[in-house]
Formats: C-alpha cells, sequence, structure tokens
C-alpha cells in the first residue's frame, strides 16, 4: 500500500470513529509506530485531522455538531454495549437525571426492564420511551424544546433540573478534551448538563470512543467531576491518568 492510499484510510478511520490510538493503527496497517507517526503529522499539517498524543481525531467544526439522524445511527452497536452495561449498576428504585444525547436515549430503552424508577430528563425522547412503564415516574423538564433533536434546553430547564436531588445522574457529552474537558455544541445544553452534575449522588458519564479528542466549543466541566465512565474503548493515556488520579471507575465494554 502506498503512502497516499495509507493516508486517506487514516484519515477515513479517525473521521468514522472521531478518535484513533496509533497502537489501532499500527496494528490495521501492519507497519511501525514511526510510520504511523509520520503519517499523522504529516496528515495535522495538511488539517486533515487533529493530532493528539498517542493518536489523533477528527479536525471537525466545533461550532455545529453533526446532525441528529446521523448520530442516531453513528457506533451504535457501541451504544447499546454501553446501554446494557451501563443499567446493570442502576438499582431497581433508584431516582435517576438523563440529559440529552443519542447515546442516553439508548441508555432509556435499555432500562425499560427495571422496576419502580423515578426519571427527571430534558430529553423529549427519553420521557417518550420511559413512560411507557406504568411502574416509572417520568418527570420531563421545563424549557425551550431544542427541534432538531428533542432536547429541553434554557435557563428555566437548569432551575428545574435543580429542585431535585437524585440518585443517579446519566449524562452524554459531544466531545472530551485530552485534559479531561467536557465539551458541547449549546451553552444551554451545558448549564443543564452542570445542573443535573451537581444534583446527583452519583454521576456516570457513557460516550463511545468517538467523543475522545473531539472538539466543540462550550466547556460543560471536567471528566474529574464524574463517578464511572462507560466506553467501548480504552481511552487516550492522557484521559486514563485523570481517570486513575481522581479514582473514577472505568468500565471499557
Amino acid at each position: 500500500m502506498s503512502q497516499n492510499q495509507r493516508q486517506l484510510q487514516i484519515t477515513e478511520l479517525v473521521q468514522k470513529r472521531g478518535f484513533v490510538s496509533i497502537d489501532e493503527l499500527v496494528e490495521h496497517f501492519k507497519v511501525t509506530p514511526q510510520t504511523i507517526r509520520r503519517d499523522l503529522n504529516q496528515l495535522a499539517e495538511a488539517k486533515k485531522l487533529r493530532r493528539h498524543h498517542g493518536g489523533a481525531g477528527s479536525e471537525e467544526s466545533s461550532t455545529v455538531n453533526v446532525s441528529y439522524q446521523s448520530r442516531k445511527i453513528m457506533n451504535l452497536e457501541a451504544k447499546e454495549r454501553i446501554a446494557q452495561a451501563l443499567v446493570k449498576v442502576i438499582p431497581d428504585g433508584s431516582s435517576l437525571f438523563i440529559n440529552i444525547g443519542t447515546t442516553t436515549e439508548t441508555i432509556a430503552k435499555a432500562l425499560l426492564n427495571h422496576r419502580d424508577l423515578k426519571i427527571v430528563t430534558n430529553n423529549i425522547h427519553v420521557a417518550a420511551t420511559l413512560s411507557a412503564k406504568e411502574d416509572f415516574t417520568v418527570i420531563i423538564a421545563a424549557g425551550e424544546v431544542r427541534h432538531r433533536d428533542g432536547g429541553i434546553v434554557g435557563e428555566a430547564t437548569s432551575e428545574f433540573i435543580s429542585q431535585f436531588q437524585m440518585d443517579f445522574g446519566i449524562i452524554g457529552i459531544s466531545g472530551i478534551n485530552m485534559d479531561g474537558s467536557l465539551l458541547d455544541f449549546d451553552y444551554r445544553e451545558v448549564r443543564v448538563a452542570q445542573a443535573i452534575i451537581d444534583h446527583s449522588q452519583k454521576v456516570i458519564l457513557a460516550v463511545d470512543h468517538s467523543k475522545f479528542g473531539r472538539s466543540a466549543m462550550v466547556k460543560l466541566g471536567n471528566i474529574s467531576q464524574i463517578d464511572q465512565l462507560f466506553t467501548d474503548q480504552q481511552p487516550p493515556a492522557e484521559i486514563n491518568e485523570i481517570l486513575t488520579a481522581n479514582e473514577i471507575k472505568l468500565n471499557v465494554i
């Protein structure tokens, strides 16, 4: 395989997955780590991807998210595995927040085998899914409905969330910087997610591997604020160091 062909495939892999490690690329292309590092550096100089220690992420817009319909099918198998594993740590009879996102919507479906849950959500799709259970109490937050994905956002939403204190806060996020910053595209959504973190006994973050190293323009907080992380691949070394330093439980599914 020529260098141009390999670099084209590397770019496609990064765009598809969001983040790819050097070790993964070495295994995939059967070349040396030095060759991959050279490829990544050249692609980063050409603005085809964003170089990170240990790998590379996509060089996509930090201001506009991928469409909701596209996000629903991206990495769906990984999201379903994450959801099935995550719901095992939620006891029957628990109270929980669930925020906006296609991953949290997948988690909502996986919760349908539980009993006697009390849920507060700012996600219309989550509310519709969970309200099918007669033994669930589902409370939907007040605020502005975002037409593109059924998320409910705004100052009224944050204030509504702040009235509750729940056992668990289950959140998704658009991106995680290598310094541990949790990133999203809508400052109104970020304020709601921070309220969920502040009013949950335990915070569980659910993300597939594409979110590591992904850019978004609004900072929510830091991964050090969570209690557990559920994902489908080992995070980059920088993220792992933060998890270890803050005694955050990592669940790789």
